[in-house]
């Protein structure tokens, strides 16, 4: 009895919408509710030879090894530092993680400002450098964005569990680290690293999964709904091919590839990595 809200909630809004998107990915659908025929695996098909379906997974791909290793490399390295800080601490602690309370809507929005084509703080920065950054018409460009914007969205919670697991770590083992091994680099990476393999590992699946699907937010915003020839990710392109393009049918079919490739990705990260974290 405990347990039955939460499950309810995991059966109306997983379970539920989940398998409907099966059923409708076996059919081809009227946009506007009147009928639908039985296509089989055609929508499948159709789906993984399409051209530009392998060009926004391609994209989707590396976004998402970009989002993921620079959000877990600088959130590591600010906690690293932050754990380090003996005056001021509650308030260096507190400027990083307030970005965690911004939507990811309003991180696209800011993105654009400063992204802005005319009035944009970073593209004249790098106007400076000689680099005339075009925001929604050059593909790189708007890819830099846009993974800059997600790195900035996800840094303050990876710094919180970083954080958390730094100041876990017994005083007792950092000081006889320290005697075995001068070396602050070396230490790191022999004995404090290791112990911060759970909360690494964990973090792993959590930006793996952000990159994935809570970007939409951002990406949705910054290209305006104007994809064009402009980088989208893989669950951006389920959103344009079903409700703008009103084909439930082909959209409901990407989101099953995009739910099974998500779960493999899982099964393997949980096979191959977490035999090497050691829980302590």
């Amino acid at each position: 009895m405990l347990l039955m809200p939460q499950l309810v909630i995991v059966t109306v809004f997983f379970l539920w919408p989940a398998a409907e998107a099966v059923q409708s990915s076996f059919y081809l659908e009227d946009p506007f509710g009147f009928g639908a025929t039985f296509v089989g695996f055609d929508n499948f098909v159709d789906t993984v030879t399409s051209t530009d379906y392998g060009r926004v997974a391609r994209f989707t791909a590396v976004f998402t090894f970009f989002v993921t290793f620079l959000s877990l490399g600088i959130a590591l390295l600010l906690a690293v530092k932050a754990d380090k800080v003996l005056r001021g601490g509650s308030s260096y602690k507190t400027l990083l993680m307030w970005v965690y309370a911004v939507a990811p809507p309003v991180a696209g929005l800011i993105g654009v400002m400063l992204f802005d084509q005319h009035v944009g703080p970073i593209v004249e920065l790098f106007a400076l450098f000689g680099w005339e950054m075009q925001i929604g018409v050059d593909y790189f460009d708007t890819s830099f964005a846009m993974t800059v914007t997600a790195v900035w969205k996800q840094v303050p919670v990876n710094f919180i569990f970083f954080l958390s697991g730094l100041q876990g770590i017994s005083k007792a083992v950092q000081e006889a680290a320290s005697i075995d091994c001068r070396s602050s680099f070396r230490r790191f990476w022999t004995v404090t690293f290791p112990l911060l393999a759970p909360t690494g590992f964990f973090l792993l699946i959590i930006n793996i999964t952000y990159a994935f699907f809570d970007t939409f937010g951002i990406v949705d915003i910054i290209v305006k709904q104007e994809p064009g020839n402009n980088p989208v990710t893989l669950v951006y392109k389920v959103f344009l091919d079903g409700f703008r393009g009103n084909d439930l049918g082909g959209s409901s079919a990407q989101s099953v590839i995009l739910m099974v490739l998500v779960f493999i990705l899982t099964v393997v990260q949980f096979r191959l990595i977490e035999r090497r974290v050691h829980y302590t």
